[in-house]
């Protein structure tokens, strides 16, 4: 496995905007060798805890929300398609409207899709359907009390805000770990996963 280069820690005064600029430089600079060779492991990861979960609470409907990878986003598509093969019904986020919780679509691997008002792909057939009980969240960056740092919209944090709350799995190089303070709205996900494992 390619190694990992880590990013110095950032100072706590640093703006999350800055943050948000140094973290989307760093992933961009990374080789396409270490992305296939990170994104194999993450996949690997997530498929085991995905069997984890359908151990742990085999009542649940076995429907996962997973993501469409942007800006650099590890890219989980193989392992997209074991977990369908494995019996998975996948969901993909949607965003109808800002300031508001992400609504699902139901999703199969290689199916059409189409790019909504925001760039993001969705089914174009789009079948929505209720939260799924188990998300993989992607993280442009994440501290060590698991607390996420998106991109700003704040998507994922009103959907996690809502009751049930799902089992959350947050995606992300290990590059990407950086210092900075929760706010009050933030919510730590379950764990997170690297191409170093678990979290």
């Amino acid at each position: 496995m390619t190694s990992s280069p880590t990013i110095a820690r950032t100072p706590d005064n640093l703006s999350k905007a800055a943050l948000r600029k140094t973290l989307l430089a760093a992933r961009r600079a990374l080789t396409d060798d270490a992305r296939r060779s990170w994104d194999q492991a993450i996949g690997a990861a997530v498929i085991a805890w995905w069997k984890t979960q359908q151990t742990l609470q085999p009542e649940q409907a076995p429907t996962l929300g997973v993501y469409w990878p942007l800006r650099g986003e590890p890219d989980l598509h193989p392992a997209y398609a074991e977990l369908a093969a494995l019996g998975a019904h996948l969901a993909l986020p949607v965003v109808q409207k800002k300031n508001a919780a992400l609504l699902f679509a139901s999703w199969q691997p290689g199916e059409t899709m189409v790019q909504d008002a925001m760039g993001v792909a969705v089914p174009a057939q789009l079948r929505l359907v209720p939260c799924p009980p188990a998300l993989l969240v992607p993280c442009l960056g994440f501290n060590p009390e698991r607390l996420r740092l998106g991109y700003g919209g704040g998507f994922y944090d009103r959907t996690l805000a809502e009751a049930p709350r799902p089992a959350t799995l947050g995606i992300a190089y290990s590059c990407m770990e950086a210092t900075f303070a929760g706010e009050l709205h933030d919510i730590a996900l379950d764990a997170i996963v690297t191409e170093r494992g678990l979290l």
